[in-house]
């Protein structure tokens, strides 16, 4: 199932975050006891299931024009944990990259999650949604 949807979070002082039930349940991972958390575009976080983050590992290029991105992708994600309260703690350079204060949103986006500043987020999607129709078209076609 697709991953889908965008929940508010509040990371705790150990910048932990609470990961709902229904996303957990959506990366479709029997025993899903971690996940992959890497440093996604625009200054966001992407977030896949250890199985999910494999398949697409599985589609990077390793061509030399590729290489620093590898290194500096690679050299970043971290697989991370669940605790008894089903949250994941954001490594502290992980959520530096990101910008990542207090608020965040925790993004459903297909295959995977994406995790953004709030405020970064709400700039985003202010900025791209008059958009809409015209990137659906574009993806559409």
């Amino acid at each position: 199932m697709a991953l889908t949807g965008t929940y508010l979070r509040t990371l705790d002082d150990k910048r932990r975050l609470a990961v709902p039930k229904r996303v957990k349940d959506d990366f479709a991972e029997e025993d899903l006891d971690s996940l992959m958390i890497a440093p996604g575009t625009e200054k966001s976080l992407v977030v896949y299931s250890p199985k999910g983050f494999d398949r697409f590992a599985a589609r990077l290029s390793g061509g030399a024009e590729h290489q620093r991105y590898l290194r500096l992708f690679y050299s970043s994600a971290e697989r991370m944990e669940f605790d008894s309260q089903s949250r994941v703690r954001i490594p502290d350079r992980l959520a530096d990259y990101a910008g990542l204060k207090r608020d965040v949103y925790l993004l459903g986006v297909q295959d995977h999650a994406e995790l953004w500043d709030k405020d970064a987020w709400d700039a985003y999607s202010s900025a791209h949604t008059p958009e809409f129709d015209q990137l659906a078209l574009r993806a559409l076609s």
